[in-house]
């Protein structure tokens, strides 16, 4: 099962980091390339323990449906969504978060297993892993922007 594992270094508080990353709102703008949209579920604002939601979106040309719930939570610090239904067998994400030196460094773990055996396989390796990654960098980018447009915001006022 392939794992994505990437750091993102942030200047801005914990708090604001693990909300946005747990805000539907927020993830639907930074997934806009993707037209991700939540159509059940928690569909609107911060997500939390044992709350699931169901994304629509385009990948490859294709429209398709997600579902995931949070099954793990430790504010500020940790939460994890899992896959419910889906196009993967399975995925994992964990999100770790952890405060020094007046910056938040986010982690992200997402373990996933594409369907179809080895030719799932073969995706992954031929495009998927990499697919994955750039999505992953893109949203972490659009939050690590809008967490720190926050802390400058307030220092301002």
């Amino acid at each position: 099962m392939p794992l994505i594992q990437l750091k993102t270094i942030i200047h801005s508080d914990i708090q604001t980091c693990f909300d946005l990353s747990r805000n539907i709102d927020f993830h639907k703008d930074s997934m806009a390339n993707s037209n991700e949209k939540a159509i059940a579920g928690k569909t609107s604002g911060v997500i939390g323990l044992n709350e699931w939601v169901t994304w629509e979106a385009s990948h490859f040309g294709i429209k398709q449906k997600l579902t995931s719930k949070i099954t793990v939570f430790d504010a500020p610090h940790y939460f994890v969504d899992e896959m419910v239904s889906g196009a993967f067998k399975s995925f994992k994400h964990e999100h770790i978060f952890v405060f020094e030196d007046g910056k938040t460094i986010m982690t992200d773990k997402f373990l996933f297993k594409s369907p179809f055996g080895v030719l799932g396989r073969l995706a992954n390796n031929l495009f998927l892993n990499k697919y994955m990654t750039t999505l992953l960098k893109t949203r972490n980018q659009y939050l690590k922007d809008k967490a720190e447009s926050v802390k400058n915001q307030r220092s301002e006022q």
